[in-house]
């Protein structure tokens, strides 16, 4: 039989209080737990969720700072900022990119070549690099997709300062242009800086060179925001100190007309004060729009670029080399006259030269006849400077070549320059591993051709050197620190007055191949100077006895001869310093007018605008107008051609419209 187990009132109780007391400890165990996380968060914790707070209350933005100026001689600007409006994507914050996409499309008018590179973009950046949308878009397009932002998550308009080239294309190689940084820019440094939406860094000349002195230190702006990121208030905002400004010695209107001058050639032109060694202008044509860089090029425009045989995106002042042709030979006649060679002593020039079982031929088929060494330079006889370079060897020759100029590196801000090469004996050897120099050699250097290779500023600097007779070098920025120019060239005064002469007598004498650059002047200011015609291939002899042409229009224009100029003016007391090189020009006396427009420009501008204008008139218009026209057909290259459809039979057609005064005479 079980027994029943008696409950009573106090065994209740008992069971009750001890349940109360675990309970109690329990709940007490957990309030001192709560209590210990709370003091941790409040108090050991307390600065970093105050962070945290703030950093969700405060949004922290950095002001890219307004880069520095560029700026001329006079003060003229060259480089600016603008007030800008854009649009960017930050990958990170990105949703339902097909969306968002198609909805800027609309409220920018974005074309198919603008959504391709945008999403080309986003597949190649890191998610906190901004992919810019549009650049300098008007108010309006910037107001509306402000508006519509609350609905465009990763789209972030801005507003800010963009860079803006008033010169265009004519500057384009001189300064450069700017773009956003790259992934490995960042990674070099993590400065945040560089993936600021807006922020943009130097990608070639003298924005890239010069980055450092150009770009400033950015503002921070603070900002109170909702959790869903839209404004409250401005809280405080620091200024950004504006990038320093660089003033350059060249002169914006020279560079703007010295660009314009050598016209639709592919071509180049450098400009020296021969006083201070300033570059007054280096013009490298045909050339890009860096506002177009700037802004972000689109691909069509690229591919028109790099497809084009004239060579836009080659700073030719720089990174041309060409043989110097009969550029040279003033220099070769400095050589001889330092080697003790009678400037009367005559040589016959039949029209060719003799050596061992080859022949060397003069420009000119028929020959010059007796020259001494002034008409020699005036009419460039090939066959004078053959016969008398041969007594002195190659090495005096390239010694004064070295003295003058040519084959020196000079300390410019610009990337990616070259510097030729003046050949000798020791030259050869190592070049070609103990390879003797020949008088063949001797006789092709003499005349600019052959190992010789210069670029068109060292050519300017050589006619400078000439000219003012001292070793100086060029200068590029006003407001540096420049050790003190070169003294007096070591050759006698005597010598560089003949050549001098000589070098007026190319230009303005009867004999000279340079006619075509008098000047013309109301002071009655005289320049002097030298052509020069430099081969691009070797011209047999088989060749010469099937005759015709061998680099003139008879020729496919990569063929033919390069034309170069080089000159100062006065001839008395010279000022200033020029060479031009076209390429494929055919002979340097096409370049000798372009130098003359340059020179004018400097004493008579009206008379030098009024010659470009002339000229633009048969090119079809300015820089610009030509480029847009260029651009035009390039996009339309693959269109099917329109087919002439023959008139029905049971139709007359319409007659002609009569003729007006506008009408074509051809």
């Amino acid at each position: 039989m079980k027994r029943t187990r008696l409950i009573t009132e106090q065994t209740q109780a008992y069971t009750f209080t001890r349940r109360a007391f675990f309970l109690g400890g329990a709940q007490a165990a957990v309030g001192l737990v709560l209590a210990g996380r709370m003091a941790w968060l409040s108090i050991a914790q307390n600065e970093r969720y105050t962070s945290l707070s703030e950093s969700n209350r405060v949004q922290l933005t950095l002001v890219p700072p307004r880069r520095g100026w560029i700026i001329d001689r006079n003060g003229k600007p060259i480089a600016i900022n603008r007030t800008t409006f854009r649009v960017d994507i930050i990958p990170d914050q990105l949703k339902s990119p097909d969306a968002v996409l198609g909805q800027l499309r609309q409220l920018l008018t974005l074309t198919a070549d603008d959504l391709d590179r945008i999403r080309s973009d986003l597949k190649a950046a890191r998610g906190y690099q901004p992919v810019p949308v549009a650049e300098n878009i008007d108010y309006e397009h910037f107001a509306a997709v402000s508006v519509h932002q609350p609905s465009l998550p990763g789209v972030a308009p801005a507003s800010g300062y963009g860079r803006y080239y008033p010169g265009g294309a004519a500057v384009a190689h001189l300064v450069g242009y700017v773009g956003p940084a790259s992934a490995a820019d960042y990674d070099k440094t993590k400065d945040p800086l560089l993936i600021t939406p807006g922020f943009k860094i130097g990608k070639e000349g003298l924005e890239r060179t010069m980055e450092k002195w150009l770009r400033g230190k950015p503002g921070a702006k603070r900002s109170e925001v909702t959790a869903h990121g839209k404004v409250v208030r401005e809280l405080t905002t620091r200024p950004e100190v504006v990038g320093n400004a660089l003033q350059l010695t060249i002169d914006a209107g020279l560079q703007r007309y010295a660009a314009a001058r050598l016209g639709p050639e592919s071509a180049s032109a450098v400009v020296i004060d021969t006083r201070t060694g300033g570059i007054l202008a280096m013009a490298s044509m045909p050339a890009y729009d860096p506002n177009s860089f700037s802004d972000g090029i689109s691909h069509a425009e690229w591919d028109l670029l790099s497809n084009d045989d004239h060579l836009p995106l080659t700073n030719k002042v720089m990174q041309g080399l060409y043989p110097p042709g009969s550029t040279v030979k003033p220099m070769v006649a400095l050589a001889l006259l330092e080697a003790g060679v009678d400037p009367n002593q005559t040589v016959s020039c039949s029209g060719r030269y003799r050596l061992g079982n080859t022949y060397f031929h003069c420009w000119r088929r028929g020959g010059h006849g007796p020259v001494d060494m002034n008409r020699a330079i005036a009419a460039s006889c090939d066959v004078y400077f053959y016969t008398m370079a041969r007594l002195i060897g190659i090495d005096p020759i390239a010694a004064m070549a070295r003295k003058l100029g040519l084959g020196q590196e000079f300390d410019l801000p610009m990337p990616s320059q070259r510097y030729g090469t003046v050949p000798d004996t020791a030259w050869k050897a190592r070049r070609y591993k103990g390879a003797k120099w020949s008088g063949y050699d001797t006789l092709n250097s003499t005349i600019g051709q052959g190992y010789m290779l210069a670029n068109p500023l060292q050519l300017a600097m050589m006619a400078a050197r000439i000219a003012s007779g001292n070793a100086i070098v060029p200068r590029m920025i006003v407001n540096k620190r420049y050790p003190p120019q070169g003294g007096a060239l070591d050759v006698g005064s005597d010598h560089l007055a003949f050549v001098r002469e000589a070098m007026s007598g190319v230009v303005n004498g009867p004999f000279g191949t340079g006619g075509s650059g008098r000047l013309n002047l109301p002071g009655g200011e005289l320049m002097g100077g030298k052509t020069g015609t430099a081969q691009v291939r070797r011209i047999t002899m088989a060749m010469r006895a099937g005759g015709g042409e061998f680099g003139g229009y008879g020729v496919p224009w990569k063929y033919r001869d390069h034309g170069l100029f080089v000159g100062f003016a006065p001839v008395h007391d010279p000022r200033y310093a020029v060479s031009v090189v076209i390429e494929h020009g055919m002979h340097g006396a096409a370049g000798a007018p372009i130098a003359r427009d340059i020179l004018t420009w400097l004493y008579d501008r009206k008379r030098a605008e009024d010659r470009l204008a002339f000229l633009e008139q048969g090119w079809g218009g300015s820089i610009e107008a030509r480029m847009a026209r260029k651009a035009e057909a390039w996009a339309h290259r693959n269109d099917p051609k329109p087919t002439d459809t023959p008139p029905d039979k049971g139709t007359q057609a319409s007659p002609s419209p009569p003729a007006t005064e506008e009408a074509d005479p051809e």
